[in-house]
Parts: structure tokens; sequence; C-alpha cells
């Protein structure tokens, strides 16, 4: 099964920018990710937290 995609992936021009393109776009989402949880207000974590037991 393998050899079969990869023999139409091989006839593509510029094939090998894909893998890198995707890369940079899950590397660029992680790190946006752990910048807004790391800048996230402690008080509203807190709070959050909090909700299933207020009541």
């Amino acid at each position: 099964m393998l050899k079969f995609i990869k023999h139409n992936l091989e006839t593509i021009d510029g094939v090998a920018i894909y893998p890198i393109i995707s890369l940079i776009i899950c590397f660029t989402f992680f790190v946006g990710l752990f910048v807004w949880v790391y800048t996230y207000k402690k008080e509203t974590i807190k709070e959050l937290s909090e909700l299933p037991i207020k009541e």
C-alpha cells in the first residue's frame, strides 16, 4: 500500500515542501498556545477551576 502512495508522491514536483510547511504550522500553533497559556491571568484560572464546585 505504501509503495503505491510513495510512487504517486514522487511524481509531484515540489512535494518535499509540504512536510516542512506542516512542521512550521504545528510548531507555531503550539508555541502560540504555550504563550497564551503562560500569559493567562492566574485569577481567571482559579475562578474557572472553582466553577464545578461553586454550587
